[in-house]
């Protein structure tokens, strides 16, 4: 088997179906198999998926065990030289499985890889080529240094918004929206931290491919289509705590020991102002 592709469901009943079709139309001469993780869905979501892609290989949790713990699971019967963590909002194109796959083939050095991600609109998901959220990097992207001097590389440590989208190099991060990792990579450093219960994982899993010796990187000849939730909806609490603790867990695991006390502290303060100030802007959302 070349490819296992590994999508988490939690109620996301019709996004899911769609993302199901564009994979399962995908036009492809390498072998891939399906895996889909359901979260506990509280909606009719096992009953479709089962109905409309029997193929799939479904495993049904009987609670929301998060991102980590659920792609975990996939990992664990993918029988994929290659495995793709794939976000059910997300749909593929045609060729997006044979271009990656024959990039990963052709350059054996690269233990990760991303394609370009797109929002509905045509407009770039900037999160799809990242650097590490080192102090520095999510300083000037707090306070935006990063969108008044774009073209800087010292302000853009993190979103990288100096490089061009359109072509192709390493990276630090990608994103867990569409994430390709060989299998030998994986070997090595082990699965996603499940400590991480739905954000930063993937800064995590790269960062720890990166320190093991392999690349990163970054492939623009193909594209997915990101369907976010809208950014003006009100968030469940859970949501925004996990956020903002899966900054202050990376930091922890990572950097903290390459930094003074003063500047650590000053890092989880920073953390601890931006989840008080973005609970108050959720509060006053329609």
């Amino acid at each position: 088997m070349d490819l296992s592709i590994i999508i988490l469901n939690y109620n996301t009943r019709q996004l899911t179906l769609d993302c199901l079709q564009s994979v399962y139309a995908s036009t492809t001469s390498y072998r891939y198999e399906v895996i889909l993780i359901d979260n506990n869905s509280s909606d009719d979501s096992v009953e479709q998926l089962q109905r409309h892609y029997p193929e799939t290989h479904l495993i049904v949790n009987e609670e929301n065990v998060g991102f980590s713990r659920a792609n975990n699971q996939g990992m664990r019967v993918a029988q994929g030289r290659y495995i793709l963590l794939l976000n059910s909002d997300t749909i593929v194109e045609p060729d997006t499985f044979e271009l990656m796959l024959q990039f990963m083939y052709s350059h054996p050095e690269v233990g990760a890889s991303g394609c370009k991600v797109v929002l509905p609109d045509g407009s770039l998901d900037k999160a799809c080529r990242r650097g590490f959220p080192t102090p520095s990097a999510s300083f000037y992207y707090a306070f935006g240094f990063s969108r008044m001097f774009p073209n800087n590389p010292r302000f853009n440590q993190y979103q990288l918004g100096y490089l061009s989208p359109d072509e192709s190099y390493p990276i630090d991060c990608l994103v867990g929206a569409f994430m390709l990792v060989r299998r030998e990579a994986i070997d090595q450093v082990g699965m996603l931290d499940e400590e991480f219960f739905m954000y930063g994982e993937d800064i995590d899993w790269c960062y720890r491919i990166k320190q093991a010796g392999w690349q990163n990187y970054y492939y623009s000849r193909t594209f997915i289509t990101h369907y976010k939730g809208a950014s003006s909806r009100r968030k469940p609490f859970k949501i925004i705590y996990e956020f903002h603790r899966a900054m202050y867990l990376f930091h922890r695991k990572h950097y903290r020991q390459h930094y003074s006390i003063l500047t650590n502290g000053l890092v989880y303060a920073g953390i601890l102002v931006k989840f008080s100030t973005s609970l108050i802007k959720n509060k006053m959302l329609r």
